[in-house]
C-alpha cells in the first residue's frame, strides 16, 4: 500500500478521518468530482445526503478499480456538500461511516469539506474528488 494514514502529536485527532496522509507510492491518480449516479447515470438517494455520500465513495472505489487500485490508495478527498450547514454533519457522517463499512475503511483518509450553493445537476446534494497514489 503506498499511503500511511497518520494524526501527528500536537494536531486534533479526528475520529472521522486522519490529518495526515504520507504517499510512498510513484503513480499519482486523479479521480474527477463523484456525484450519487449509478452507472446508467441515475441518481441514488435523491434528497438523502447520507445515501449520496456513500454513493460517491462506492463510485470514486470503481474508478480506482480500473486502474489497479483500492480506496487504500486515496491520499486526500475533497467533498462539496451543496447549502452545508454544519447540523447536516451526522448525515454526512452517516454516509462516509455506511461507505467505509462497505469497503473496509478504518481510518478514512484526509479531507476538506467546502459548502456550496449547487452542483451540475440539481438532485445532487454532494460531489466528492479524490486524489490517490499507487505504488
Amino acid at each position: 500500500m503506498a499511503i500511511t494514514l497518520v494524526n501527528p502529536d500536537g494536531l486534533p485527532t479526528i475520529g472521522a478521518y486522519r490529518q495526515v496522509a504520507v504517499a510512498s507510492g510513484s503513480r499519482m491518480v486523479f479521480i474527477a468530482g463523484q456525484v450519487a449516479w449509478d452507472a446508467d447515470g441515475v441518481t441514488v438517494g435523491e434528497g438523502d445526503l447520507a445515501a449520496q455520500v456513500e454513493r460517491c465513495y462506492l463510485n470514486i472505489a470503481t474508478a480506482l478499480a480500473a486502474v489497479g487500485g483500492t480506496f487504500h490508495d486515496v491520499a486526500k478527498l475533497t467533498l462539496y456538500v451543496v447549502d452545508w450547514t454544519p447540523d447536516k454533519m451526522p448525515l454526512l457522517m452517516d454516509g462516509i461511516t455506511r461507505a467505509a463499512r462497505r469497503l473496509g475503511l478504518a481510518p478514512v483518509p484526509p479531507a476538506t469539506l467546502i459548502g456550496v450553493a449547487a452542483l451540475d445537476v440539481p438532485d445532487h446534494l454532494v460531489e466528492i474528488e479524490a486524489t490517490a497514489v499507487l505504488t
